[in-house]
């Protein structure tokens, strides 16, 4: 002992953590994620944790999200800040990097993010995020806006989630939409619209009502309640050009993706980022209406602008995955299993740690994950350890010279012969 001062340990609201059980779902999980995107040939980018402010307000977000990074001691020009997203730095590289990459550029990127916000149910202040981008030089083809949430539908189904829906909409609908109401400033309107999960029709009325009258604003939300088709939308009776580009490029993505009951038009989805430009998602657990969105995106015409004088449309879907990980363990429907990697356990009899050492060499170079334990304890103890960490099998070396080796299955309490350059878990 010291007379260093102790420190209570606790953990640090909003920055969850697991227990080596859990965090091993968690990278089954992610790794599952990260092959599904490979499948469809998207490409893995890395972007540092910070970016230059100015890079992060690009995009007008507001800075009482952002953390800034400073020293603990010494000056600092305070001119960095942790990313919030991982959309905006996305553009930033497309941008840097505009005469490396070849085009259509299709990448994915999972990664952490901050941001300095009250913690809540499904909200943190560090998360991961696994999103999928296309971006291209002048227009991408609307085709990726259905291919994207089939992307995501096909993770999902993966992971074996509760009920969840991927609702879909077009902010050309919306905008022509009000546009055709005779609505001057439709982007105020889509803003408050896309607040109607959170405070309901009657607010989102009280919101509208000093800017728009009564008339208008029962059409505005007889279409935000609609959970039907393109047609329903015509027969609100409402005209515009813009509106009629939007429910035909909604219809597109609808039509592509009708063999996936999952996916929903909801002509709620806004979206808040005023870069949406087109179609827009919106994930959601079926039973849990009121916690936030598990999956969203949608399409933009040119948020690398900010960066390089070229016109860089592109469409973006983004997994919300310590969202969807940590309410599916808070409700008791994570399986978890060993707190361990390990196949093996291999077992250190006395005065042989040579043999031991062999042992567990010749088991690595068959392929199996191996731990050997290094303590001279009991074999009672050895097998117990085994036990708790949930190893399912464990190995014994020779004693003595002459001896076979045998191997236990903990399941069942078999116990035989076996050869480590030979063995897997798989024969058992």
């Amino acid at each position: 002992m010291t007379d260093q001062p102790v420190v209570r340990p606790a953990p640090v609201s909003g920055f969850p953590e697991w227990l080596p059980h859990v965090r091993l779902v968690e990278l089954r999980w992610l790794d599952g994620i990260r092959a599904a995107f490979e499948r469809y040939g998207f490409c893995s980018v890395e972007t540092p944790a910070a970016e230059r402010l100015e890079v992060l307000m690009a995009k007008g977000e507001t800075s009482k999200e952002v953390y800034s990074l400073g020293r603990v001691q010494g000056s600092d020009d305070g001119q960095l800040g942790l990313r919030f997203d991982l959309t905006v730095p996305f553009a930033r590289y497309t941008a840097q990097h505009f005469n490396e990459l070849v085009f259509p550029f299709k990448r994915y990127q999972i990664q952490r993010a901050w941001r300095g916000e009250r913690p809540q149910d499904g909200r943190f202040r560090e998360f991961t995020q696994c999103d999928i981008d296309v971006i291209n030089v002048d227009e991408v083809p609307i085709h990726f806006d259905a291919e994207l949430p089939r992307i995501v539908h096909e993770v999902l189904t993966s992971l074996g989630l509760p009920p969840w829906t991927i609702n879909v909409n077009n902010r050309k609908v919306l905008q022509g939409f009000y546009e055709g109401l005779g609505i001057e400033e439709p982007l105020d309107v889509i803003r408050t619209v896309d607040k109607i999960d959170k405070i309901g029709p009657d607010g989102v009325a009280s919101l509208l009502a000093d800017r728009l009258d009564q008339t208008r604003i029962k059409s505005v939300l007889d279409l935000a309640q609609l959970r039907g088709g393109v047609d329903d939308v015509r027969a609100l009776g409402v005209r515009s050009a813009l509106l009629d580009e939007g429910l035909e490029e909604l219809d597109f993505v609808l039509r592509e993706l009708s063999d996936l009951p999952e996916v929903v038009a909801d002509f709620s989805i806004a979206r808040g980022l005023d870069y949406y430009t087109g179609t827009v998602y919106e994930g959601k657990f079926v039973d849990w209406p009121e916690y936030g969105s598990i999956c969203s995106g949608g399409r933009y015409e040119d948020l690398a602008g900010s960066f390089i004088r070229r016109r860089l449309p592109g469409v973006g879907m983004s997994i919300g995955f310590s969202r969807i990980f940590a309410k599916v363990l808070s409700a008791g429907l994570l399986e978890t299993g060993p707190s361990t990697p390990a196949d093996v356990l291999v077992v250190l009899p006395p005065n042989r740690r040579r043999t031991a050492t062999d042992t567990a060499k010749a088991l690595r170079d068959n392929g199996c994950n191996v731990e050997l334990y290094h303590q001279e304890d009991k074999l009672a103890k050895q097998v117990r350890y085994a036990s708790r960490k949930g190893i399912p099998f464990v190995w014994f070396p020779p004693f003595e010279d002459g001896r076979p080796h045998e191997v236990k299955d903990l399941a069942t309490g078999a116990q035989t012969a076996a050869d480590p350059a030979t063995w897997s878990r798989g024969r058992g």
